[in-house]
């Protein structure tokens, strides 16, 4: 495995865990990284840098943002997301991997991309439903600051720098385990 294939795996990851908090603002950096040349895309997802789908992911993550920080309809969001995001991964990875035959590419899009972005949009909904419980949804446009700023933060950092990005996320499903034993103990 050569250093391009592994950078694309770390790129994929990265912004698979960034559709976990936002479904389509890792979709519309790649659309924007591909249309810029900043990014190259694989030959069969390159129409994903094109000018009709920068715009469109565009508009779809702006919706999808102002939605998250409106109290209850974030909650109907979220029994949406998880599928999503998990779809999202998949074709997140799938457009950024280079160098590996077919089989390999999909193995790692569902399990790399689609769980990566599934657990961490399972974890986001579970603690806006936490905050929604506590603060009637008050509090729940706080996590939607700190879920957008995480997925923005994310996407920059796996398209600039991917090492890094893995470094992330190794660190976000950390917090993730750590939080699900912390709570998981005082239950019993």
């Amino acid at each position: 495995m050569n250093v391009e294939s592994i950078l694309s795996i770390c790129l994929g990851v990265g912004l698979a865990a960034s559709a976990g908090f936002r479904v389509f603002l890792p979709l519309f950096a790649i659309s924007m990284a591909g249309y810029f040349n900043f990014l190259e895309l694989n030959e069969s997802w390159i129409w994903i840098g094109s000018l009709s789908s920068m715009i469109i992911l565009g508009v779809a993550t702006i919706v999808e943002i102002v939605a998250y920080f409106i109290p209850y309809v974030d909650n109907l969001l979220d029994s949406m997301a998880v599928p999503l995001a998990g779809l999202a991964g998949t074709i997140i990875v799938l457009s950024t991997l280079v160098n590996f035959n077919p089989e390999i590419t999909w193995v790692l899009a569902i399990i790399a991309g689609g769980g990566t972005a599934a657990v961490i949009s399972g974890t986001s909904s579970a603690t806006r439903l936490t905050s929604t419980a506590t603060t009637g949804g008050i509090g729940n446009p706080v996590v939607s600051f700190i879920e957008t700023g995480t997925a923005i933060v994310m996407s920059f950092i796996s398209i600039v720098l991917p090492v890094i990005a893995i470094i992330f996320v190794f660190l976000i499903f950390l917090i993730i385990f750590r939080l699900y034993r912390k709570f998981t103990k005082s239950k019993v």
